[in-house]
């Protein structure tokens, strides 16, 4: 034999998988990383290219919509944004067309429109409460001898009803917070017809010009008129009024009189009670807001750091 056919025969045997770790899984989960980050991005971008009052305005609308789809707000779609954006007007909504409040053309419901709407709503409730405080005075003996003194009106505030004294009938005692029985009656006959609209009311004392004869220890016609709407408080909750319906009880002394010709008059003195409309109950929650925020900030700048402290 040849050289040749001495030599051995290798067979090679390749063994085929364990491309587990090579295979296509990781592709999925870095475009979803991918696809994550484009989001991620997107939503910077449109951060930063958006008004603040914009941002502010969509904050409010998920906070609370049913106060923005009632009084408005700014929205992303609004035309007084300074960068406009994309899709459809925020500050509108559409459904079903309804006198007095569509552009019949586009079938939209103008949200200016709906306040109005909500506003001569909230104007009729208030007639109809001062309609049923006349007919409580016509009808009850006692209240009628009073009515010269029960001055009933519809403000831009709500329906104010004002208790004025007369020269010879007094609502309260001289140079006190105490009220006449009478006085009293009064209150309390009125009290529970408040209830009947879910409007919030406030409290108003008022006096004459006439300098209180104790003014000189502190105490003078400021404090008399809001002891005295306070003490108009108390009559009405104890003649049924809900006592949460009370927003606001303050004195003017004599700043506002009733009579300017005669600040002296006998018509100054009196109790003026607000049943509040939406608008002026807000505005009063937006001053109160305001005055608690700038009291917190200056009681945090009057705090010394720990570190300071010597």
């Amino acid at each position: 034999m040849s050289d040749d056919s001495q030599q051995p025969i290798v067979v090679k045997r390749v063994k085929k998988g364990g491309g587990a770790a090579h295979g296509g899984a990781w592709k999925i989960a870095y475009a979803d990383f991918v696809t994550a980050m484009m989001a991620f991005f997107l939503l910077m971008w449109l951060l930063g290219s958006t008004t603040k009052g914009d941002l502010k305005g969509i904050a409010e609308y998920f906070q609370t919509p049913l106060l923005v789809a009632m009084f408005g707000g700014s929205g992303s779609g609004d035309s007084s944004s300074v960068i406009q954006g994309g899709g459809e007007d925020l500050t509108r909504t559409y459904g079903q067309v309804k006198k007095g409040a569509i552009e019949a053309d586009k079938k939209t419901i103008n949200l200016q429109a709906l306040k109005a709407d909500f506003e001569r709503m909230e104007r009729q409730r208030l007639e109809a409460l001062k309609a049923d405080i006349e007919a409580l005075i016509e009808k009850d003996p006692m209240l009628k001898q009073f009515k010269n003194q029960l001055l009933l009106d519809i403000t831009t505030e709500g329906l104010r009803i004002q208790i004025v004294d007369e020269q010879n009938r007094p609502m309260f005692d001289l140079a006190s917070s105490e009220l006449k029985p009478y006085t009293k009656q009064i209150l309390r006959g009125i009290g529970p017809l408040l209830n009947r609209v879910e409007n919030r009311i406030s409290l108003s004392g008022h006096t004459d010009a006439t300098p209180y004869a104790g003014g000189d220890r502190g105490f003078g016609n400021w404090e008399l008129s809001a002891n005295r709407a306070n003490a108009s408080r108390r009559e009405l909750i104890a003649g049924g009024m809900d006592e949460a319906k009370v927003l606001r009880v303050v004195g003017f002394a004599s700043t506002v009189p009733f009579d300017r010709d005669q600040p002296t008059s006998a018509v100054n003195r009196r109790i003026s009670i607000v049943v509040l409309n939406k608008r002026t109950e807000e505005a009063i929650l937006s001053d109160g807001k305001q005055v608690a925020e700038i009291q917190d900030a200056e009681g945090a700048a009057n705090v010394l750091p720990a570190s300071g402290s010597r």
